[in-house]
């Protein structure tokens, strides 16, 4: 009895002990599994960076910081109706969905009931008087662009900004030979953030929507780039109002722009 008692006590250990092993394999083998597809996530992740063919960028809190000079066009023009200036801060709230929008904004929230079809003129001068008084590049866009430039990637500007406006402030600061397209806010009947402008850029850069990159600020940005069917790279600085960066559907939320090159 007690020869069979202890070998009964022995078979328990070993089973124990082969149960705990095989416990531990089947854990080992979930963790394989996890890291086997976190690799291939990131090799696909990488893979569809790789696959871009083409980059087009929002302009105004994107790459260049421009609040300033708009905030100013807004103000004489609300100076010359006779209303308050508002501050910088409040006007960057409202960049990003085109010049009309921004004036009746502006008018709003002043309170004012001029037709928008009357002060429209005198919003327009003031902003091509304003266009050039203190824009400047975000840090590291710049080289961003001439890492892009090198890489052989066509570049092009999708913008809600007036498209004769465009040119001028891309000269002025010295950026204006990387672009192959520029779509302005009233290039066509629709801009952002309606598809079509980022369709029709696709088409001039001759390359599939998919392939292309949209980088952007704003929730403008993220909804063209979603209803147009494009990727889309969000950077944590600029005119974002509302948008939550963190839940937005995009591919990546970077901090400074070079960044995007690490991406790609």
């Amino acid at each position: 009895m007690i020869f069979f008692g202890i070998s009964r006590s022995h078979d328990v250990g070993r089973e124990d002990g082969n149960t705990a092993i095989a416990v531990g394999c089947v854990r080992l083998g979930r963790v394989v599994t996890q890291l086997r597809a976190a690799t291939i996530k990131c090799f696909r992740k990488r893979s569809n960076a790789l696959a871009t063919s083409a980059v087009v960028f929002d302009l105004d809190g994107t790459l260049v910081d421009s609040a300033a000079d708009i905030a100013e066009a807004v103000n004489r023009t609300v100076e010359d109706l006779g209303l308050q200036r508002v501050s910088e801060a409040t006007v960057r709230s409202w960049i990003g969905e085109g010049v009309r929008n921004l004036v009746t904004t502006a008018l709003r929230d002043a309170g004012s009931d001029r037709r928008l079809e009357d002060v429209m003129p005198g919003f327009m001068r003031h902003y091509h008087d304003c266009l050039l008084r203190s824009p400047v590049l975000y840090d590291g866009v710049e080289q961003t662009l001439q890492a892009l430039q090198a890489r052989g990637l066509p570049m092009a500007i999708c913008t809600n900004k007036p498209a004769a406006l465009v040119p001028p402030l891309l000269q002025h600061l010295g950026i204006d030979g990387y672009f192959a397209h520029i779509i302005g806010g009233d290039s066509l009947p629709q801009r952002k953030p309606a598809a079509e402008p980022l369709l029709h850029v696709a088409t001039l850069l001759q390359q599939p929507v998919a392939a292309c990159l949209m980088v952007g600020d704003s929730a403008t940005d993220l909804g063209a780039a979603n209803n147009a069917g494009m990727p889309i790279v969000l950077v944590r600085y600029g005119y974002p109002r509302n948008l939550d960066l963190d839940a937005a559907d995009a591919v990546a939320v970077i901090d400074t722009l070079p960044e995007l090159i690490g991406l790609l």
